[in-house]
């Protein structure tokens, strides 16, 4: 059985070797080596890398355009059989604590006020799955968490973090909802915010839930 870790792709350096050791993490908790796909700016892509019995976890955060059209259509035209597509990390619980963990060891406040930066989309789909993960984070640190986008979509990180300053905010911190550095995560640390949280994808829960989404679909595969 073949192991696909299918994400983004990004210009930087950085951000691809954070998929790569990502996907190395993942294969240590699972014992099987996970091969590792992108939809855009590189490769390879998912059709290159598809064969029979392959499980694919998407590693986005919110069900986008890539996650309900491009990879299930890459499955499809691979023509290939046994193949399983997992649910995307997020909205999840299990990112949600990741996302905790990322304000504790910033330094977070719990009387600072909080903006989650995802990327941005025009997908009503994924704008409800933020603003679930967003429900769900303010449920965890007990005060309200505001959305702001680096990308597509209003408010845009600066100008929500100019909007808490003008209402009276003491310090800004801004949970980055990206799984890996690139262009978003370097237009979060130039928003003007007194914090930025690191990306999720060096986070071991974000590794633990990949590797859970593998295990579980194992089942079907088995039957």
């Amino acid at each position: 059985m073949t192991h696909l870790l299918v994400a983004h792709g990004t210009r930087k350096p950085n951000g691809v070797t954070m998929v790569g050791d990502l996907a190395l993490r993942v294969s240590e908790l699972l014992d099987q080596q996970v091969r590792v796909a992108f939809v855009d700016v590189l490769g390879p892509t998912p059709a290159e890398v598809l064969t029979a019995s392959t499980v694919v976890v998407p590693v986005f955060l919110s069900r986008g355009y890539h996650v309900n059209t491009d990879i299930p259509a890459a499955v499809a035209a691979s023509g290939c059989a046994d193949v399983v597509l997992t649910p995307p990390l997020g909205p999840s619980p299990q990112i949600v604590r990741v996302l905790a963990d990322r304000l504790v060891e910033s330094g977070w406040l719990p009387t600072d006020s909080v903006l989650l930066a995802a990327a941005g989309t025009s997908d009503a789909v994924a704008m409800g799955d933020l603003h679930t993960t967003a429900t769900w984070l303010s449920a965890v640190i007990g005060s309200r968490v505001e959305l702001a986008f680096a990308a597509t979509g209003a408010p845009r990180v600066s100008d929500a973090v100019a909007g808490l300053r003008s209402r009276g905010a003491d310090r800004v911190v801004v949970a980055s909802y990206l799984l890996c550095d690139g262009l978003f995560q370097d237009r979060l640390e130039c928003s003007g915010a007194d914090v930025v949280t690191a990306p999720l994808g060096a986070h071991p829960g974000t590794a633990q839930l990949i590797a859970s989404r593998f295990r579980r679909a194992r089942v079907p595969l088995a039957a």
